[in-house]
């Protein structure tokens, strides 16, 4: 009877302990998530980075002034360290604004908006040819020579509207915009034209990197919207080979330039030298503001460290706010900081990234472990009043990916929101701080905030 007894005020006691915790841990989230939205700076600070910034391209003069609007914000909201890394970033310009046109055997010219994509030659001039077109890159990789040499490849294939996952559709349609420029030259074109990357029927054309091939012939590429693209291939098939097209570009690849990843810390109390790193890119490409990509994503990790230094959360281990640079053509601020963080002997035992837009949360994806996703799995039921429900074995995100070189073991996390609207503003002129809705980033900074403060706790 004694030991039945001595049982039972065990099991009582183990409860009330678990209990408590779990009490202590749903308070502070829900305080969290109260600041957030009640107190929150995240859509302020969006529309000032978005507005008195601008667009963000490495390199340009808005990316060294968003450098300096970081560091300045990290300050003033009093984290305990705020300091610059040095990257060296590729630097590409746009020019003067692409032109472009179409025209049949009438002669008659229709102008299309056209986007040169990231890292493409100029046409030097005026540009111009017969028009071929090709429904997907595999049809294209399958042509003859013959029927591409001294011709402008159009490259119309789809995002796959059929997958759920939109992620899943673009990247599929993803190696269409890196490597159509190789895969047309080695064809003898003298030009690609794609078909934006979107499951929307919009008339803003999208642009994003590409990439050339040693010893194959460097050839213009340039993107057109999903609207016009409909238009065009369905002009090329009642045109055949009368089809041509028109265009002029202006863009240039200069030397590589001095910029900075920008970071801010709370130190840990119990474990300092362990460090949980976590943010976006601050770049952009030069089209809209970038206020999805990554826009969302460096706010919605500046705000969570803020929230948590403003409820005087002391952390187990440091927390390591880092805003990205180059994410979006050459990922330069993800390989310095990993590469950096290894030679100086750092002990990083886990990373977050927020890359996905400033849309409604979800979750969170997990590049680990069976026990990391486990772990995320244990978090389920302190979440679910925030709607924050998919937590599962994924990708954590371009700007910490470099971390699993440096530290194979590590657990990578990305943020999850809700995806299908993203594509509408990827890349193009429509990203823009109006299209940002201020509850839902907000929601997204609270998730991330309520997700850091259970890692530091339960890793």
């Amino acid at each position: 009877m004694k030991y039945t007894f001595l049982l039972f005020a065990f099991i009582f006691q183990l409860t009330s302990s678990i209990s408590q915790v779990n009490t202590e841990d749903s308070l502070f989230i829900r305080n969290v998530f109260d600041e957030a939205l009640t107190e929150g700076k995240a859509y302020e600070d969006l529309r000032s980075l978005c507005k008195d910034i601008g667009a963000r391209l490495s390199g340009s003069a808005e990316a060294e002034m968003a450098v300096e609007w970081s560091k300045l914000k990290m300050e003033s909201y009093g984290f305990d360290k705020v300091y610059l890394q040095e990257v060296m970033v590729p630097h590409w310009e746009r020019g003067t604004k692409e032109v472009g046109w179409y025209k049949g055997k009438d002669g008659k010219l229709n102008k299309v908006p056209i986007l040169a994509l990231g890292g493409s030659i100029g046409t030097d001039g005026i540009l111009s040819g017969e028009l071929v077109l090709f429904n997907s890159r595999e049809e294209l990789l399958n042509a003859k020579r013959k029927d591409v040499e001294g011709k402008i490849v159009f490259l119309n294939q789809p995002m796959d509207d059929k997958l759920i996952t939109t992620f899943q559709a673009y990247g599929g349609c993803y190696p269409i915009r890196v490597f159509s420029a190789v895969d047309a030259s080695k064809l003898g074109a003298k030009a690609v034209i794609i078909r934006s990357l979107s499951l929307s029927d919009h008339e803003h054309p999208h642009t994003g990197t590409m990439t050339y091939e040693e010893g194959v012939t460097k050839v213009p590429a340039a993107a057109i919207s999903t609207k016009d693209a409909d238009l065009l291939a369905a002009f090329i098939k009642t045109e055949k080979s009368n089809a041509s097209f028109i265009l002029e570009m202006d863009c240039r690849k200069l030397e590589d330039k001095l910029s900075y990843n920008v970071i801010g810390e709370m130190t840990g109390k119990t474990k300092p030298t362990e460090i949980i790193s976590f943010g976006g890119h601050l770049d952009s490409w030069d089209v809209g503001e970038g206020a999805h990509d990554d826009g969302a994503g460096v706010i919605h990790s500046l705000e969570s460290l803020r929230i948590l230094t403003k409820l005087k959360y002391q952390p187990n281990r440091t927390l390591r706010v880092v805003f990205f640079m180059n994410e979006e053509n050459g990922n330069m601020g993800g390989k310095t900081y990993a590469k950096e963080a290894k030679a100086k002997g750092e002990n990083h035992v886990a990373a977050v990234e927020s890359d996905r837009g400033g849309f409604s949360p979800r979750g969170f994806s997990c590049d680990g472990d069976q026990k990391h996703i486990d772990l995320i799995l244990s978090f389920t039921e302190i979440l679910k009043p925030y709607e924050l429900h998919k937590f599962e074995k994924g990708y954590g995100g371009v700007d910490i990916g470099p971390l699993k070189d440096e530290y194979p073991g590590i657990p990578l996390f990305g943020f999850i929101p809700d995806s299908q609207r993203y594509f509408d503003f990827h890349h193009n002129a429509n990203d823009v701080f109006e299209n940002v809705n201020k509850r839902e980033l907000e929601l997204g900074a609270a998730s991330m905030a309520a997700f850091i403060y259970l890692l530091d706790k339960n890793l």
